[in-house]
């Protein structure tokens, strides 16, 4: 018996340290293997492995019986601040971390048990992808992966980490999960390689060119958060958790009061210029509203012209979407209404109320905009809205105007409460192109057409775009001092806490993808 334990214990410590000469080569690469990786993430000691024995069955076709353990993915269970989670790690010191059917099927066993104990998965990418060596099993194997991913999703928080190579069929896991992470210069994510679009398109790229972290990260939209190195991307995945409940039935998890429902702030009177067209920048109003200031941004490199956040407010979990007028003016296009769609469709699947800030000049115009569907894009997001059942507070800061002012959760597709501050213009279009459309005539007859257009800009707005014109009409429910935001928004939140609302007998909608 001792013979056999010693040996058992030997087999276990020698698949737990890995092969010698390719960890020292993926020390080299500038990369952690998937043990160490899981040591940063998870609460120390908390990890508990499923399959460490598992290998890949008989010989390859060219007649090798290379057959290590873990056939190059280390799966299970473990803990972040104390609440349980389901991971897999990719060990590409195995194989390169490609897919076969072993290590498929360890992947499928640990999705099943995340959705089956509602607990957050997380996926760490390292693969050079399909094992080509066994063939259409590999291809079968990713497509059990999607299929859970797809079964998973609005369930569990899902959450994907590449911190290596993800080619080929690989790319489209970390595109179902609700959150991406890239490490910059070692991730990779692309669906054919620099090779395959040189001898397609004659255009040499480098791996980073096509699919890096910044490409992911600011051009495609794929990667939701980009991180210079592995431990502050562990860090962020950390805090993201604390965000988030464990499944689509838990509360997010909540932290004490804070005494918001009194708390006034006079700065916000002093962010937002009362000229509508004089930029700022809205996360510093959000930093005003949440607690501590705190807030982790979401796709904070891609469509800058609107910011998605994850935030406390007096200790309740909300998520905010907020036109951002440092960048084309906060007008909506449609890399905007996607993201922006995403992510409400994402807090509403997960019980997160919203929180909504306006200061939005209108869909941005142009040939380019119409040719890339844009009002199929603008339509996602107001279809998100529309079907979101949790809390929905909207606050106009400044301009509102057009369809853009009805996508952005306004009264007429649902809201809970609008709020408005004094500094509010809610219209069709500002009063000078209102003017210059309503006036054209009177304006090219008129012997002095500034001074004309001037008194007929002046009675336009005193008549359609003042402050209270929404408010008597029932539009808006209570026009706010601005240093109250953070405290009207709390009692609010208190207020529609145990907000229910049915949904239709339907299979599903067609949301306009």
């Amino acid at each position: 018996m001792p013979l056999l334990r010693r040996r058992h214990r030997e087999l276990r410590d020698g698949i737990v340290a890995g092969r010698g000469e390719a960890v020292a080569r993926q020390h080299r690469l500038g990369k952690r293997t998937a043990r160490e990786r899981l040591g940063l993430l998870l609460d120390e000691g908390s990890f508990t492995e499923i399959e460490m024995y598992r290998r890949r069955r008989g010989q390859d076709p060219a007649g090798r019986d290379d057959r290590p353990y873990t056939d190059g993915v280390v799966a299970g269970s473990g803990t972040v601040d104390g609440r349980r989670v389901f991971v897999y790690a990719q060990d590409f010191t195995v194989f390169g971390g490609s897919l076969g059917e072993a290590h498929a099927a360890k992947i499928h066993k640990v999705m099943d048990l995340a959705l089956a104990t509602g607990s957050p998965l997380i996926a760490l990418n390292d693969s050079g992808g399909a094992r080509i060596q066994e063939g259409v099993t590999a291809l079968d194997g990713y497509g059990g992966i999607f299929r859970r991913n797809v079964a998973a999703s609005g369930v569990i928080p899902q959450i994907s980490v590449v911190l290596g190579p993800c080619a080929g069929g690989a790319a489209y896991s970390p595109a179902l999960t609700d959150f991406t992470f890239m490490v910059r210069d070692t991730a990779q994510m692309y669906l054919t390689g620099p090779d395959v679009v040189a001898a397609v398109s004659g255009r040499r790229v480098t791996h980073a060119e096509l699919g890096g972290a910044e490409v992911h990260g600011g051009s495609s939209g794929v990667a939701t958060f980009v991180h210079d190195d592995e431990e502050s991307c562990f860090d962020d995945l950390r805090y993201l958790l604390s965000l988030l409940p464990s499944n689509n039935l838990d509360l997010p998890p909540a932290g004490p009061s804070r005494g918001a429902t009194e708390d006034l702030r006079p700065r916000l009177a002093e962010i937002v210029p009362v000229e509508p067209n004089r930029p700022y920048d809205m996360g510093e109003v959000i930093a005003e509203l949440v607690d501590d200031g705190e807030y982790l941004e979401i796709g904070e490199g891609w469509a800058k012209n609107v910011v998605c956040a994850l935030a406390r407010l007096d200790g309740r979990v909300v998520g905010l979407v907020g036109n951002q007028p440092r960048t084309l003016a906060g007008a909506l296009d449609s890399a905007a209404s996607q993201k922006a769609a995403r992510f409400v469709r994402f807090c509403d699947a997960f019980g997160i109320p919203l929180v909504t800030l306006v200061d939005v000049p209108g869909f941005l115009p142009g040939v380019d905009q119409e040719h890339s569907g844009i009002i199929r894009h603008g339509a996602k997001l107001l279809y998100a809205y529309c079907e979101a059942t949790v809390p929905r507070i909207q606050v106009i800061l400044r301009k509102a105007y057009g369809g853009a002012y009805i996508v952005m959760d306004s009264r007429s597709i649902g809201t809970d409460v609008s709020l408005a501050w004094p500094t509010n213009e809610i219209a069709v279009m500002g009063a000078e192109g209102a003017v210059n459309v309503i006036h054209r005539r009177e304006l090219a007859a008129a012997e002095d057409p500034v001074a004309l257009r001037a008194e007929l800009v002046r009675e336009y707005t005193e008549r359609l775009v003042h402050p209270h014109y929404a408010a008597e009409r029932g539009l808006v429910d209570d026009v706010i001092d601005p240093v109250e935001t953070r405290a009207v928004v709390a009692r609010w939140l208190a207020a529609l806490e145990d907000k229910r609302a049915a949904q239709p007998q339907r299979k599903h909608g067609n949301i306009p993808l």
